[in-house]
């Protein structure tokens, strides 16, 4: 099973404290042997839920516009954004259970990437808009696409695999969002024929097409 970029670390870490809970037994005084092996079982259930959690599995790239993350579509609407323009703005709410690498959605380069400081609040909640997040502006079709990559209340580290100016082909993995959150795209409204996904849908990044545009 391969193991998302940045998640290693968390994984090696974690199998230490197995070895050093491991170790342990052999030195404690009989009376504290439950307590040593009950943190021995939940080191590893840790190990397990870190293996489960930092998976990168190889995805069949769809076609046209491609989710950026996995996870159930929360929010479908048409606004204005100062820098896209009209534009469709699409949801996805990621559990933790989800793969949390996302993906680019098009062909394109990347324009800019910031980080912007916040809160931490649920990223279900309309007001995590203000979270922590890292914006990325993709220049594909003559047009700028935006991804809002938002951390939640547990994610608090969003790790970009990407630079400024870089080309990056559809469904290249682009960052990871580590312990849930949420990701927002928005897609110029003049080149949109239509969009593929509705509210609740499950969709796997690089795989389910969201939207079809005018080429």
């Amino acid at each position: 099973m391969k193991i998302a970029k940045g998640g290693l670390s968390w994984i090696i870490s974690s199998i230490l404290v197995n070895l050093f809970i491991i170790i342990l037994t052999f030195y404690v005084n009989k009376i504290f042997y439950l307590y040593v092996y009950f943190l021995l079982i939940l080191s590893l259930l840790i190990t397990i839920v870190l293996f489960i959690f930092f998976r990168d599995p190889e995805r069949n790239i769809g076609n046209n516009v491609v989710a950026v993350a996995d996870g159930k579509i929360r929010e479908i609407s048409n606004e204005f954004d100062k820098e896209v323009g009209e534009c469709t703005k699409i949801s996805t709410f990621m559990n933790i259970h989800n793969v949390h690498v996302n993906r680019m959605p098009i062909d394109g380069k990347i324009k800019d990437i910031v980080h912007y400081n916040g809160k931490h609040i649920p990223a279900f909640k309309k007001e995590s808009g203000n979270n922590e997040r890292v914006k990325i502006l993709i220049e594909a079709n003559n047009k700028i696409f935006k991804i809002v990559l938002i951390a939640g209340i547990v994610a608090r580290r969003i790790v970009p695999y990407i630079n400024k100016d870089e080309t990056v082909k559809k469904g290249d993995r682009i960052s990871i969002i580590r312990l849930g959150s949420r990701v927002d795209v928005f897609l110029p409204k003049k080149i949109i024929k239509s969009v593929n996904v509705k509210l609740n849908d499950k969709i796997k990044a690089g795989e389910d097409t969201i939207a079809e545009i005018n080429d």
